[in-house]
C-alpha cells in the first residue's frame, strides 16, 4: 500500500471527530472570520467559481457557498465526502462534492478563480506534484490559498517537541483537562514521519515551491491563529501557528 493509500485510510477513521469540530466552527464566530480572511485575499469577483481542495467535512464549501460563489469540493475519503454532504443539506446550501485525488484533478486547464486548503499540504504525499496540478486548474489571474501549520514538526524536530509539550502544560494547568486528540494518534504520528512536508519548515518552503512553478506573484501571512481560532486552540497550537500562502496564477 503506497503512503497515499495508507493516509486516505486513515482519514476515513476520522471523518466523524473532525465533522464534530466543524459543526462547532460553522455555528461559532469562526465561520465569519474564515470567510472574511479568504475573500480578503480571493480575486474581487462577485461571483466566484471555487475548488475546496481536500474539503474535509465542507467547513470552507458551506461558507463560501453560502456567501454566493459556485463551490466545488473534493476529498479522496468517502466519509469526509459523507459528512460534508451532511453539513451542506444542513445548511440549505449547494455545492458539487466528488471524490477524487487531490495530486490528480479530474478538470480541464484554467477551471477555477479560486483553490482553497486548510491543512491538507501536510498530509500529501507528492505536494510539489500537487502544486503544479493546482496551477493547471487555476484561470489566469486566478488564486490559490493554502492554509496550514508546522503540525508534526515536533516528530522529527527536539525544540519544537519541547514547545509542543509547554503548550499543553499550560493547557492542563487552566482547568481545560487533557488536550483533545485523533482516535489513532499512534498512526497519525507513524503516517506523519513518513510524509516529506513533516522535515520542511514553512510557510518558506511553500513561497520557494510555488515560485518555482512559475506562479506570477506568491506571498505567505504567518500568525493568524488569533483571527479563526478561540482561547483554547490558539493555547494549544501556540507553537504551531496556522499561516497562509497566497499564489496568483
Amino acid at each position: 500500500m503506497s503512503i497515499q493509500q495508507e493516509v486516505k485510510t486513515y482519514w476515513e477513521g476520522e471523518a466523524e471527530l473532525y465533522s464534530e469540530g466543524i459543526r462547532q466552527e460553522l455555528n461559532g464566530f469562526q465561520r465569519q472570520a474564515w470567510l472574511d480572511l479568504i475573500l480578503e485575499h480571493a480575486p474581487q469577483k462577485e461571483t466566484l467559481k471555487v475548488l475546496d481542495i481536500g474539503c474535509g467535512p465542507g467547513f470552507f464549501s458551506v461558507i463560501l457557498s453560502s456567501a454566493g460563489h459556485l463551490v466545488t469540493g473534493i476529498d479522496c475519503t468517502d466519509n469526509m465526502l459523507e459528512q460534508a454532504r451532511s453539513h451542506s443539506d444542513r445548511e440549505g446550501v449547494t455545492v458539487t462534492f466528488r471524490k477524487m485525488d487531490s495530486h490528480v484533478l479530474d478538470f480541464g486547464d484554467d477551471s477555477f478563480d479560486l483553490l482553497v486548503c486548510r491543512n491538507v499540504t501536510w498530509s500529501l504525499a507528492d505536494p510539489e506534484a500537487a502544486y503544479k496540478e493546482w496551477k493547471r486548474v487555476l484561470k489566469p489571474g486566478g488564486r490559490l490559498l493554502v492554509f496550514d501549520a508546522n503540525w508534526n514538526r515536533h516528530l522529527v524536530d527536539d525544540e519544537m517537541k519541547e514547545k509542543r509539550e509547554g503548550d499543553y502544560r499550560d493547557y492542563e494547568a487552566k482547568g481545560w483537562g487533557s488536550p483533545p486528540r485523533h482516535i489513532d494518534w499512534e498512526e497519525s504520528d507513524r503516517l506523519s514521519r513518513l510524509l516529506p512536508l513533516t522535515r520542511e519548515w514553512r510557510p518558506a518552503w511553500d513561497v520557494r515551491t510555488l515560485e518555482k512553478e512559475g506562479f506570477a506573484k506568491v506571498y505567505s501571512k504567518e500568525n493568524l491563529s488569533s483571527l479563526v481560532m478561540d482561547e483554547r486552540e490558539q493555547l494549544l497550537t501556540r507553537s504551531t501557528p496556522v499561516f497562509m500562502v497566497c499564489a496568483e496564477k
